[in-house]
């Protein structure tokens, strides 16, 4: 792949601002960024109409998109869809995610995975099926169990072969020397849909799990006597947490209380927990013989099934920015951080998530408003 270069517009690469500046890419990599006079001569350029070139974003829970759930189809293709319907929106890296499904559907899509890693695949994301039937959500009851040392065998094998794989597991279902197990072998281990209490979740975060998964959403809550699974990983340097802003599955003050708490080594990062609607005008889709619907109302979108259980979303990380911007109150350098730099952190991606020499070059260009005007990634521009 030729070399190129793109300016015309400030340039944020995950830390701080250039202005006056181009960002060059080579090979599918970023080169560097440096003065328009420096450019090397011959160089193309491509001239932006202003706005803002940033890296592109990383999303670490991804159940579906474009019309298609993992779920429903746990194959390479499928996984390369729910990317592709995602880079509309600025992602250009992120992890289909299999909601608790039965132990057939977990090895084709660890399989899957190992096939589709490439372009906008950059790994897996299992959230079951070892979850605590007391806090469910919207996955099946019948497919939640304890995870047997058939399961720790197999999801460290993946763990190896895969460049990152994410496991949302239950202190109910499973036991910190299954974790440990599971951590030594490369799985990034999160605690959700666990009403697990905070002594707990810190013997598992002792363990090896470091992340939980969507904050606030299907665990113990914060108690001022009892402060549960969120409590303890908010107050645990060591340990990530994954948040859905959309308004609507945590309340901005809330998780505007969290992001004053978890600052420095262990942050919050953006996800979309997005389901098969993002990117498609439908209002409905079935998971395991179950109408999820989409309801619109004063601005905000919610999925439920019909006894009003939230089901994932339809959020794609472009609308997150912005929200984390403007209602979490952050600003644009901060939210832009939460959606790339501290996800690729959390996922051990270090060659990518900002704009430095040798990153792959996968960017996002977004004008004033933060919304997306054009994606790169590898350095080719979707679309073209």
């Amino acid at each position: 792949m030729a070399a190129q270069a793109l300016t015309g517009a400030r340039i944020f690469d995950g830390d701080r601002y250039h202005t006056g500046s181009a960002v060059v890419l080579d090979g599918g990599q970023v080169a560097g960024i440096c003065t328009e006079a420096a450019l090397p001569e011959g160089v193309p350029i491509t001239r932006l109409a202003g706005g803002l070139i940033a890296p592109g974003f990383i999303d670490a829970q991804v159940n579906g998109g474009g019309g298609v759930l993992l779920n429903d189809a746990p194959t390479a293709a499928a996984m390369q869809r729910i990317a592709d319907a995602h880079a509309a929106f600025g992602t250009t890296s992120l992890l289909p995610t299999l909601i608790s499904d039965h132990p057939a559907a977990v090895t084709a899509a660890i399989a899957a995975a190992k096939a589709a890693v490439g372009q906008g695949v950059a790994g897996l994301h299992l959230e079951g099926p070892h979850l605590a039937p007391a806090r469910k959500g919207t996955h099946l009851p019948a497919h939640l169990r304890p995870m047997t040392e058939a399961d720790v065998a197999e999801l460290a094998a993946a763990a190896k072969a895969l460049a990152v794989l994410v496991l949302t597991l239950a202190p109910e279902q499973v036991t910190t020397a299954q974790v440990a197990q599971l951590a030594a072998a490369g799985a990034r281990v999160c605690l959700g849909h666990t009403d697990c209490d905070e002594a707990t979740a810190r013997r598992y975060f002792d363990a090896g799990a470091r992340g939980v998964t969507h904050l606030f959403n299907a665990m113990s809550g914060l108690g001022h006597r009892a402060p549960g699974l969120v409590g303890a990983a908010l107050d645990d340097g060591r340990v990530w947490g994954g948040i859905i802003a959309d308004g609507v599955h945590v309340a901005p003050t809330a998780l505007r209380l969290a992001l004053r708490a978890k600052r420095g080594p262990g942050n919050l990062f953006l996800v979309t927990d997005a389901m098969s609607l993002v990117g498609v005008a439908g209002d409905s889709l079935l998971l395991d013989g179950r109408m999820i619907r989409r309801e619109k109302s004063g601005g905000t979108s919610r999925l439920t099934l019909a006894d009003g259980t939230l089901a994932g979303s339809d959020l794609d990380m472009a609308s997150a920015v912005r929200f984390a911007a403007d209602e979490l109150e952050m600003g644009e350098a901060e939210a832009l951080r939460m959606a790339a730099p501290y996800p690729a952190q959390f996922l051990g991606l270090a060659d990518r998530g900002r704009l430095a020499p040798g990153a792959r070059a996968d960017l996002v260009h977004l004008d004033a408003g933060l919304q997306v005007r054009a994606v790169w990634r590898a350095g080719a521009l979707l679309g073209s």
